[in-house]
């Protein structure tokens, strides 16, 4: 009554007073998604049927799950897991049970009991085996901690002993993944090994209980399993323990060899694979020769046994043995020379050479007299059963290999051979003829992976003349891969005498005239076989030119191109012959100097004296030193006045290009400077005092060179970044440098010409971002830009930020103006990307005809040079008269890579149009697309809430760059018949 009395009286008292109460603070709400196991609980109650559940859990497992969800979920599963009596239905949730364990973010350790609990009263052996497979998924999870580890090992122990072979496997491989090599066993765990030996029934197996447990122990009793999907297993699981940096006990050798004559393949297989484990990992150790007192190395034992698998019915097991043997380094060179020396069989029996025979009778006083029947016949006899078609050890493994009816074996043998050769000269010498026979092979793949095998193992061996007769034979072969192929290794393989240079000349020549296409390559591979073999050309060359002591021999024709390619010859074996260039007539050093300076590439600096002294040097130095002196000059333009400084840059630029055409070595550094001092030169045109100083309405002509040569300076930097590679960060800030002063103009020309002021504000808001743009792209680099243009505005750009569009154009215009140029500086080595259409040649005035609306296929065959990801980039060009133009973008299966830096277009290009009156010409060239953007410079943002706060980039400009020349050819589109 107190209590309600005081309440009463501070109720009426604070109606008086009117006490100010103080204000509750406000409750934040948190919006939650719905929760995942709630949703999963409601279906699953919802299920009538094992049908209806396998039906949620279908449509469940599409849906993602959030990592927070996943405990709850799991829960929800395992207590309808003990619930549901289908086992389709439980074999379903230990699927899933997998996949949620491998969410990200989410670690399993703490379900890891109740998983284990979900294996005692299964009764299922396929959902006893996807459980395991779950338990697996969380193991790999859980790698630091053992004691997880330790409990999935005994539970793959405790059901080892399972008849099912699925239960066994899984079993195998939670042992194979989580198993240590010294992983101690608990009182409990080694209990369930003992009864698992127990249960399985062979002596091999009671046996080894006697050994130290180990997993290694378990896993290998398991490689006389009665089920072969088991011992493969088995031996996957010991790979697996290798794999996880554990050392494999070498007793496990005896037990993989025998193995290697099981009855299934993949048990074959994967024994092969434990033999090559075991012998790189105890190579040097002894092992004792069957029914012999002799022990030989274990690498070398390994190396015999692998190689009888060559032999094998399986051909997928004759591959992997014989990639294996590829990959044996350590085997003794007695053993490797085996594996192409077959011995001679006869009815199982070996057959004694006479010499053999004919010492035995001298031994024992007897000889043959003719009155018995084969009384001189081989006397020892040998059981069928043990006799191997292959003789002891390795003998004839790669004879076997390389005459096998698949061709996948053969190429896996040519591999084998060329990995082995690369570390053996001596094999390399032996294995050439095995290796020159492969040419001939009816399969196109084989012969090209010969001639690859052969170019890699040339620094070994050197030719004879029998052996490059067939070599050269395959020149004849209709695939263009091959024979380019050949060229290449014809650069570098050593002959041994000249008259196997005289026959390499003949096929190749006869090679040029049925394949004309083939004459850039066949140039070049004559300009390696006479560098390399000078002392061989030398008696050669009056036979090669024609020339006779004491008659004049007609001049030969310089369109000729067998006669260039007999030049190439010569001359690149004269630079390494000082007494060869005494046996020219006078027209030979008229057209090598002729062909100095159109092939340059092709043909190397002399020293003769009708020839420049430019050309004593072989070096590049000198061009090199020419080079920068260009630029050096260049840089002191900004004293000269405007027509000395534009005659000075014409000068440079035509010097530049002219060095590019002489010194290959150099082309691509020389025109990357002239196109460059080629923009200069334009901006400076663009930028004279009178189209500065005149009225808008009196300098329109004017106006309109100045957008023209801003538009060009644009396309030129495009040029500039994308044409040429081994650009480093500075000459990419100086090629966007350039890019901001033609955008400079471009704006400034716009305030001129276009009286709008909307267009001039967008165009000013944009500039500014690209000068924001340019500020953090280069910011490294900018104390490589004083004094430029760049500089100058960045002094400037908080002002530039708030200005109104005329006064910023206003300081725009006076930068610009008053910038210098930016000296150039060069790295140490450009290339320019180019390419060279070889077929269509476009010399042909038999225009290709066809029906008109049908098409027509034009075959391209074009070499690229220095082109970065042709597959995306390269795309080729189709000009019809009428102006209509189509772009067509190449598979990527049409392009080869010959060499580093170097692909090959061959590809069909498909030809429509209405019917003309008259063939006409169409153009074909190929353009190397881009995409140029600022942001695809920067790092790819993460996940932000906002990202207002982030300058706009610049808008992404994609285009293309024709960089080879256009090609004409004739077609005529015929009308239709009616």
């Amino acid at each position: 009554m107190a209590a309600h009395l005081k309440k009463r009286v501070y109720e009426e008292f604070s109606k008086v007073v009117q006490i100010p109460h103080e204000e509750a603070p406000a409750k934040k709400l948190r919006l939650s998604k719905p929760s995942k196991s709630a949703a999963l609980h409601i279906d699953l109650c919802k299920a009538t049927n094992s049908t209806d559940a396998l039906q949620y859990l279908l449509q469940f497992a599409r849906k993602p799950v959030e990592t927070e969800s996943v405990e709850g979920v799991i829960r929800i599963l395992l207590e309808h897991y003990y619930k549901e009596t289908d086992n389709s239905v439980r074999l379903k949730i230990a699927s899933l049970l997998g996949l949620l364990s491998k969410t990200q973010g989410f670690s399993p350790d703490c379900i890891v009991d109740d998983f284990i609990n979900t294996l005692t009263n299964e009764k299922s052996h396929q959902v006893l085996a996807q459980l395991l497979d779950t338990l697996l998924v969380i193991g790999t999870q859980l790698p630091e901690n053992p004691t997880v580890r330790h409990r999935l090992i005994e539970v793959a122990c405790k059901h080892l002993s399972d008849m099912y072979f699925g239960v066994r496997n899984k079993c195998l491989q939670l042992l194979g993944c989580l198993g240590l090599v010294d992983s101690p066993l608990s009182k409990d765990g080694e209990d369930l090994i003992l009864s698992v030996g127990l249960c399985l029934s062979t002596p091999h197996t009671l046996n080894s209980l006697n050994r130290p447990r180990d997993v290694q122990s378990i896993i290998s009793d398991y490689f006389v399993d009665q089920d072969p999907r088991v011992r493969t297993a088995a031996l996957k699981a010991m790979l697996q323990l290798h794999d996880g940096a554990v050392k494999i006990h070498e007793i496990i050798y005896e037990q993989a060899c025998r193995l290697l004559s099981d009855d299934y393949e993949q048990v074959r297989s994967a024994a092969v694979q434990m033999v090559w484990v075991l012998s790189q990992l105890y190579p040097e150790s002894i092992v004792p020769i069957p029914s012999s007192n002799e022990e030989i190395r274990l690498v070398d034992d390994a190396f015999g046994k692998i190689s009888h698998m060559v032999s094998d019915g399986s051909w997928m097991v004759r591959v992997q043995a014989a990639k294996t043997l590829g990959s044996m380094l350590q085997v003794s060179p007695h053993f490797l020379e085996q594996t192409l020396d077959k011995k001679l069989m006869s009815d199982l029996r070996r057959k004694r050479t006479a010499h053999e025979r004919a010492k035995d009778l001298f031994a024992s006083g007897e000889f043959s007299s003719g009155r018995k029947w084969a009384d001189d016949a081989p006397k020892e006899k040998l059981d069928r059963n043990t006799v191997n078609l292959i003789a002891s050890g390795a003998c004839g493994a790669f004879v076997h290999g390389l005459e096998d009816e698949m061709f996948e074996v053969r190429i896996a043998a040519v591999e084998a051979l060329c990995k082995l050769a690369r570390s053996s000269p001596s094999f390399a010498e032996k294995c050439l003829d095995f290796l020159v026979d492969m040419f001939n092979d009816e399969i196109e793949e084989v012969r090209l992976q010969s001639i690859h095998v052969l170019r890699e193992i040339s620094t070994h061996i050197t030719l004879r003349e029998d052996q490059l007769d067939t070599v050269l034979a395959v020149l004849e072969d209709s695939s263009r891969d091959i024979r380019e192929a050949l060229h290449e290794l014809i650069c570098y393989t050593n002959v041994s005498t000249k008259e196997c240079v005289q026959l390499a000349l003949l096929e190749l020549l006869k090679n040029l005239s049925k394949y004309p296409t083939d004459r850039n390559s066949i140039w070049k591979c004559l300009k390696f076989l006479g560098s390399r073999h000078p002392t061989l050309v030398l008696p050669l060359v009056p036979e090669l030119l024609n020339t006779h002591p004491y008659f004049d021999t007609p001049e030969p024709d310089m369109d000729d191109p067998a006669y260039i390619a007999v030049l190439v010859l010569v001359f690149n074996a004269a630079k390494s012959c000082p007494t060869m260039p005494a046996l020219f007539s006078d027209h030979t050093f008229r057209h090598y100097a002729y062909l100095r300076d159109s092939l340059s590439h092709l043909v190397p600096p002399l020293r003769v004296n009708l020839v420049d002294s430019r050309y004593g040097s072989g070096s590049v130095e000198s061009p090199q030193l020419f080079l920068q002196q260009s630029l050096n000059r260049v840089s002191t333009i900004q004293n000269l006045e405007a027509p000395g400084a534009q005659e000075l840059l014409d000068l440079t630029i035509r010097d530049l290009r002219r060095l590019g055409e002489l010194q290959t070595e150099l082309a691509g550094t020389a025109d990357f400077c002239a196109t460059y001092l080629r923009c200069q030169l334009l901006l400076m045109k663009a930028l004279q005092e009178k189209l500065w100083n005149m009225a808008i309405p009196l300098c329109f002509k004017q106006n309109v060179t100045a957008t023209a040569a801003a538009q060009q300076i644009l396309e030129e930097t495009y040029k500039l970044e994308f044409l040429y590679s081994g650009l480093k960060n500075r000459q990419v800030a100086t090629i966007h440098h350039v890019r901001l002063q033609a955008k400079a103009l471009q704006l400034i020309l716009t305030a001129r010409s276009r009286p709008g002021l909307e267009t001039l504000i967008s165009s000013c808001e944009k500039f500014v971002q690209d000068m924001a743009s340019f500020q953090r792209l280069f910011a490294l680099e900018m104390p490589h830009l004083q004094d430029s243009f760049a500089e100058k505005l960045l002094e400037v750009m908080p002002r530039l930020s708030s200005c109104k569009p005329v006064e910023l154009v206003k300081i725009l215009q006076t930068t610009l103006r008053q910038s210098s140029l930016l000296q150039l500086a060069l790295p140490e080595q450009i290339h320019r990307a180019t390419a060279t259409i070889i077929e269509p040649t476009g010399e042909s005035d038999n225009p290709l005809r066809f029906t008109s609306g049908l098409v027509l296929a034009l075959d391209i065959d074009a070499t690229l040079e220095h082109v970065q990801d042709p597959q995306n980039t390269v795309k080729v060009q189709v000009l019809y008269p009428d102006g209509q133009s189509h772009v067509i973008h190449p598979k990527p299966g049409d392009f080869r890579k010959p060499g580093p830096d170097r692909h090959r277009l061959i590809t069909q290009v498909y030809l429509s149009h209405t019917s003309w009156t008259e063939p006409s010409q169409i153009e074909v060239r190929l353009l190397l697309a881009y995409s140029s953007s600022s942001s695809s410079s920067l790092s790819k943002l993460g996940w932000c809430d906002s990202n207002d706060s982030l300058p706009t980039p610049e808008a992404t400009v994609e285009g293309t760059i024709p960089f080879s020349k256009p090609v004409k050819v004739f077609i005529m589109p015929k009308p239709p018949r009616r």
